[in-house]
């Protein structure tokens, strides 16, 4: 039997309605959605929008992407850029219709603003606002030391700079290859120069390009040319030469290091996109114009500008240091590889990298001025402007993550690594920035492979690392399309995961109920202010485009202690002050700072701290004096090495200034009387998050397992807080009194907890909720291991769940008012022959399969699957993976488990103040289930510690219980990959390794049924 239509009619229990347990689409999670191109059926996309909206996500992002106009393929048959590109008429009947799509289902819209990764727009090829680079050349002046001749190089573009050196040593170092990107190990010369002998002789090249120099014959010496052009480099590099216009070429990279740049995309918009229809749609559903990561390859990055600004900062000329720059400035993110086939290097103690660091800081301004000329562009069409900011850029990312609304980082490159997310949110909530946001889950190899419970593992690391905004990488177009064959449009031809639409079995069975976990979680993140306990200063020239480890000590995690990071470009923000102990006060409130003896620091950041330790926030100095960081040409950068020196040894000697060892942080700060605002007692690893809304005077803390041990951590969390305690219960949406607890006389409550691996919960503490939230006068200060739940209303007072498999002697639970709760041991509370006093398992399961494949014309792509049902009995108890069971194998689709128990009870248990019950316990399933108890829906339950209390829907005799597991589609595509065409090319799993092995999928484990009674406590 096809069972969707049976489950459609099942009983749901009805769910009060409030903010956290039905959040505002401005507060859900949303799905970027790939569009293939704008020839494909607006009707489609309106619907894949309006499916999106009806499994809970809040909003789209929606990415032109063209697939066949980047690097990976070619067009397929039938594409026309000149026609349907980025910004024609047919794109803006798209984008038109998404808008209205978004508005009739209330959601939010966000829109890239370009094609692609949104680096570029169409322009005409002699817009002065495209992508410039620098090209270098270089010659060995003869042994007679003169040089009489053409410039290396000449022709190659406008003439920057000539410049000659000394020549003291050379050697060959090596650059590591890539894996990400599947690049080789390269070679490059290092060449050491004499830092006196730098000469430029650009004033000295004739038109013609020729220069006679002489030098002396007893050292060698280089000569170094360079050229800026524009490179007409294109985010989407198409060729059509239809029509003559601008739509013929692709589309140009923009200018990231100026204002110029930004206004060619901001002109373009205005000239073809933005009529007063698409105006209006914005103003009402717009959210954000977004930019993705910077894919920009060059050899090195550039803007013609730069010199004059260099000039103006720093005082001295970049133009004879050129040499320096040539190497590692390109994308340190996309061409790891290929750095540049030169490093030069000075003979002075910091090796020239004082120049670097300026030219970059320079770099970074333009940047800067880049994004708050689109920022105040989108603002004047009443949106935002949301971007990654500097990614894969050689710049320091902390520097210019404040100059957007809404920064954005990614799961891929931050390698779901909580330390790296902490680098990058540090800075945004010193800015207040309210949202952000994380692209999420762009896994390599992962296409239809991506199992739910690896996806929430990931959410919840960024999460515990303070981003509050996830956007799912991502949902694909449903239709047909050129060349493409089922399961459909999937971007990056399938290198990277996941493609989400209704083709997925978890579309309708799991992904609703996880988009409203982690909906619910995102709105908690977004209450009031974050509030920090410690902060790391450090400078980076160039951010580590993986973002590693910072800080390798576990020391603050096993405290709890929370931290993050800023850089001292960071110091000079508002709101950077000191005020009653705390730095930046509004947000975080950070309690003390941090700088370790590998970091670095600038002299400016030193004379900041000795002002923050003076205005009474505590400094910790650990593993010693941090290092210089170098700014300035060889006489600027030894005098500002010496007074940082001088600075830092003050500092040292200063009040309110400690020192400690290595990975002691934790350590001092306990020393000093510096508590984690949540404090962590675990034999795993949590991490919290903690939150003060002052308009409501609530805390929030959300919390975070992230143990490796397959069995739950237990421990306990204490709160600096007298404000009552409840639980908000994101798979559920409800809102409850924690009534096991400890206060102490000190003001802290501390919470006992046990956590499974990925599991997160959700603490408040509020006296206000009182009025909202039933709230027993006494809570319990102990409650035994017998107790495996409980409930509190007023109608029917608080109800203890007692294990009569653990109940094994008389106890008595203290309560807070002094008084005690009698639990009498189980043999005294049972009926005498009542049968399953003690938990027991299910077996003899029948399961169901419903099999999704593709249609018998593959070219049919629309199709989400074609389905057939077998059955399988599954006698043991503990049930396999599919690929363990017969005819399962290569299986993908929903399976539907149904297992029956007798259960026997003399009481009325299905009506308010039953006195037995019994819980469920199921085994984590990777990709989500679906529990049913007799026809009733267990809503709740947590995917990664199924546990429920089925109580009130036991009858007495037979019992029914039936469990909906959707699986990944990968099992079955599998089967097909050699027949899959994706735009008239096939998928690319292959090209980076061996086909990716088959998806344990299914319910695995024993499903264990747990009886207890209902002890009621009389308070």
């Amino acid at each position: 039997m096809h069972l969707t239509a049976w489950l459609q009619a099942l009983l749901l229990l009805p769910i009060a309605s409030c903010t956290f347990q039905d959040p505002e689409n401005t507060d859900r999670i949303k799905f970027r959605y790939w569009l293939p191109d704008a020839s494909v059926n607006t009707t489609t996309v309106q619907n894949d929008i309006r499916s999106a909206s009806s499994i809970g996500a809040g909003g789209i992002e929606l990415v032109p992407l063209y697939n066949y106009g980047g690097s990976l393929a070619a067009p397929p048959s039938g594409a026309d850029w000149a026609t349907y590109g980025f910004g024609t008429e047919a794109y803006s009947r798209v984008l038109k219709a998404s808008l209205q799509a978004a508005k009739d289902a209330g959601m939010v819209f966000d829109f890239a603003l370009g094609p692609n990764q949104g680096q570029g727009v169409p322009a005409e090829t002699t817009d002065p606002g495209l992508h410039w680079d620098l090209a270098s050349f270089n010659a060995t002046v003869s042994h007679n030391g003169s040089y009489n001749g053409r410039v290396p190089g000449w022709g190659s573009g406008e003439l920057v700079a000539l410049v000659s050196a000394q020549v003291l040593s050379s050697s060959v170092i090596h650059n590591p290859a890539s894996s990400t990107f599947g690049t080789p190990s390269t070679t490059s010369t290092r060449l050491v120069l004499q830092n006196a002998s730098l000469t430029d002789h650009t004033d000295y090249v004739h038109r013609d390009g020729t220069v006679q120099l002489q030098f002396g014959t007893k050292a060698t010496h280089h000569l170094f040319a360079y050229y800026q052009y524009q490179d007409l480099a294109k985010n989407l590099d198409i060729e059509t030469n239809t029509t003559g216009s601008i739509f013929d070429n692709g589309s140009y990279i923009v200018d990231h290091f100026s204002a110029r740049g930004a206004r060619t995309t901001i002109d373009f918009w205005e000239k073809y996109i933005l009529d007063s229809e698409t105006r209006q749609l914005l103003s009402e559903v717009g959210n954000y114009a977004w930019e993705d990561s910077l894919e920009i390859e060059s050899n090195i990055s550039w803007t013609p500008s730069l010199p004059q600004k260099f000039h103006r900062m720093t005082g001295y000329d970049l133009r004879k240091y050129l040499p320096l720059i040539q190497f590692g400035n390109n994308n340190p993110g996309v061409q790891p590889s290929y750095p540049g086939d030169m490093q030069c290097v000075l003979d002075t103690e910091d090796a020239g990298q004082g120049v670097v660091n300026d030219y970059r800081k320079t770099l970074a301004q333009g940047y800067q001025e880049y994004l708050n000329t689109l920022k105040k562009w989108t603002s004047s069409l009443g949106v935002e402007y949301s971007a990654q900011p500097s990614y894969n850029l050689p710049l320091d990312m902390e520097s210019s993550i404040a100059h957007v609304d809404a920064p954005e980082c990614e799961s891929l490159a931050f390698n779901d690594n909580v330390d790296g997310y902490r680098q990058f949110s540090g800075v945004a909530t010193v800015a207040q920035k309210s949202i952000i946001s994380n692209e999420m889950g762009a896994n390599m190899r992962k296409a239809f492979s991506l199992t739910v419970s690896h996806l929430l593992w990931q959410i919840n690391r960024a999460f515990a690392g303070g981003v509050n905004q996830v956007v799912l990488h991502g949902q694909t177009y449903s239709g047909n399309y050129y060349d493409t064959t089922w399961p459909g449009y999937a971007s990056f031809f399938m290198l990277f995961g996941e493609s989400y639409n209704d083709k997925q079995p978890a579309w309708e069975h799991s992904y609703s109920d996880m988009i409203a976990y982690a909906s619910r979680n995102q709105f908690i993140l977004r209450q009031g202010m974050p509030r920090t306990d410690v902060v790391f200063l450090n400078k980076d020239s160039v951010t580590d485009p993986q973002l590693g480890t910072v800080y390798a000590g576990s020391d603050l995690v096993d405290g709890g202690y929370t931290y993050s990071y800023l850089s001292p470009d960071n110091l000079v923000m508002d709101g950077v002050r000191v005020e009653n102990g705390l730095l930046a006060p509004e947000s975080p409130a950070y309690k003390a700072i941090i700088v370790t003896g590998h970091q670095n620091v600038t002299l400016e950041s030193v004379k900041k701290l000795q002002q923050f330790a003076r205005a009474g926030i505590p400094l910790i100095l650990s593993g010693g004096l941090p290092g210089y960081y170098p700014s300035g040409n060889s006489t600027d950068t030894k005098a500002n090495q010496d007074a940082a020196k001088a600075a830092l040894q003050s500092l040292e000697r200063s009040e309110n200034v400690y020192t400690t060892g290595t990975h002691r942080v934790a350590h001092r700060l306990t020393a000093i009387g510096i508590a984690p605002r949540v404090r962590v007692q675990t034999n795993g690893t949590w991490y919290p998050v903690y939150r003060t809304d002052n308009a409501t005077d609530t805390d929030y803390v959300f919390l975070f397992s992230d143990s490796t041990s397959k069995s739950p951590s237990n421990g306990s969390v204490t709160v600096q807080t007298t404000k009552t305690p409840y639980f908000f219960k994101s798979w559920s949406g409800h809102r409850s009194p924690i009534v096991h607890y400890q206060t102490s006389n000190n003001g802290t409550i501390t919470i006992p907890l046990t956590l499974a691996v990925n599991q997160t919960t959700v603490l408040a503490f509020s006296d206000s909720l009182k009025a909202e939230i039933d709230t027993p006068p006494v809570h319990a200060i102990h409650l035994p291991h017998s107790v495996i739940g409980y409930g509190y209303t007023r109608d029917t007072g608080l109800a203890l769940h007692v294990s009569p498999s653990h109940q094994t002697t008389n106890t008595s639970v203290p309560l807070s008012n002094g008084k005690s709760h009698h639990l009498p041991a189980s043999s005294s509370v049972m009926q005498p022959g009542t049968p399953r006093q003690k938990s027991f398992k299910l077996s003899n399961w029948t399961l169901t399969v419903e099999h999704w494949a593709a249609p018998s014309n593959l070219s049919n792509a629309h199709i989400p699957a074609v389905k057939h049902n077998t059955t399988h009995l599954l006698n043991a108890t503990f049930l396999p993976s599919w690929i363990d069971i017969e005819g399962l194998h290569n299986v993908s689709g929903v399976g539907y488990y149904h297992a029956e128990f007798h259960w026997n009870s003399s009481t009325n248990i299905t009506g308010g103040g039953h006195n037995s019950g019994a819980y469920i316990s199921l085994p984590p399933v990777p990709h989500g289930l679906q529990v049913y108890v007799n026809g009733h829906r267990l809503h709740g339950v947590d995917f990664n510690r199924p546990f429920a209390d089925m109580g009130p829907y036991l009858t007495s005799g037979v019992n029914v219980v039936e469990i909906v597991v959707p699986t990944v589609m990968w099992n079955y595509i599998r089967t097909l990959y050699g027949d899959i065409e994706i735009a008239g090319s096939e998928p690319l799993l292959t090209t980076t390794g061996p086909l990716p092995c088959l998806v344990e999928t299914g319910l695995m484990g024993e499903v264990e049924i747990l009886p207890y009674v209902v002890s009621w406590v009389d308070i």
